[in-house]
Protein backbone atom coordinates (compact mmCIF):
# COMPACT_ATOMS: atom_id res chain seq x y z
CA UNK A 1 0.00 0.00 0.00
CA UNK A 2 1.45 3.42 -0.89
CA UNK A 3 1.21 6.13 1.17
CA UNK A 4 -1.28 8.17 -1.39
CA UNK A 5 -3.39 5.34 -1.27
CA UNK A 6 -3.65 5.61 2.97
CA UNK A 7 -3.83 9.04 2.98
CA UNK A 8 -6.97 8.63 0.80
CA UNK A 9 -8.26 5.66 3.07
CA UNK A 10 -7.29 7.71 6.01
CA UNK A 11 -9.74 10.91 4.54
CA UNK A 12 -12.53 8.72 4.30
CA UNK A 13 -12.65 7.09 7.76
CA UNK A 14 -12.33 10.72 9.14
CA UNK A 15 -15.76 11.76 7.30
CA UNK A 16 -16.96 9.42 9.37
CA UNK A 17 -16.07 11.51 12.20
CA UNK A 18 -18.47 14.32 10.94
CA UNK A 19 -22.42 12.73 11.75
CA UNK A 20 -20.50 11.64 15.11
CA UNK A 21 -19.34 14.83 16.02
CA UNK A 22 -22.94 17.06 14.96
CA UNK A 23 -25.03 14.74 17.11
CA UNK A 24 -23.08 14.53 20.55
CA UNK A 25 -22.27 18.47 20.11
CA UNK A 26 -25.51 18.90 21.95
CA UNK A 27 -25.53 22.92 22.08
CA UNK A 28 -25.37 22.89 18.30
CA UNK A 29 -29.31 21.85 18.29
CA UNK A 30 -30.66 22.00 21.85
CA UNK A 31 -33.85 24.49 20.87
CA UNK A 32 -36.91 24.88 19.70
CA UNK A 33 -36.99 26.88 17.16
CA UNK A 34 -37.30 26.76 13.61
CA UNK A 35 -40.41 24.25 13.26
CA UNK A 36 -41.03 22.50 10.30
CA UNK A 37 -44.60 20.87 9.96
CA UNK A 38 -45.02 21.25 13.38
CA UNK A 39 -41.84 19.32 14.63
CA UNK A 40 -39.09 21.56 16.80
CA UNK A 41 -35.57 21.60 15.71
CA UNK A 42 -34.21 19.10 18.28
CA UNK A 43 -36.10 16.54 16.82
CA UNK A 44 -35.91 17.10 12.90
CA UNK A 45 -32.47 17.97 13.09
CA UNK A 46 -31.57 14.58 14.73
CA UNK A 47 -33.14 12.79 11.86
CA UNK A 48 -31.84 15.12 9.27
CA UNK A 49 -28.56 13.49 10.84
CA UNK A 50 -30.03 10.23 9.62
CA UNK A 51 -29.38 10.54 5.90
CA UNK A 52 -26.59 12.61 6.25
CA UNK A 53 -24.78 10.44 7.88
CA UNK A 54 -26.26 7.58 5.33
CA UNK A 55 -24.90 9.16 2.32
CA UNK A 56 -21.47 9.65 4.22
CA UNK A 57 -21.17 5.96 5.14
CA UNK A 58 -22.45 4.99 1.56
CA UNK A 59 -19.45 7.68 0.02
CA UNK A 60 -17.16 5.91 2.31
CA UNK A 61 -18.71 2.40 1.36
CA UNK A 62 -18.35 2.90 -2.24
CA UNK A 63 -14.85 5.44 -2.62
CA UNK A 64 -12.81 3.44 -4.83
CA UNK A 65 -9.19 3.41 -2.48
Amino acid sequence: MTSAHAARRWFWYCLLLVPYAGVLWVPLYNRVDPVVFGIPFFYWFQFAWIIVTAIITALAYFAKV
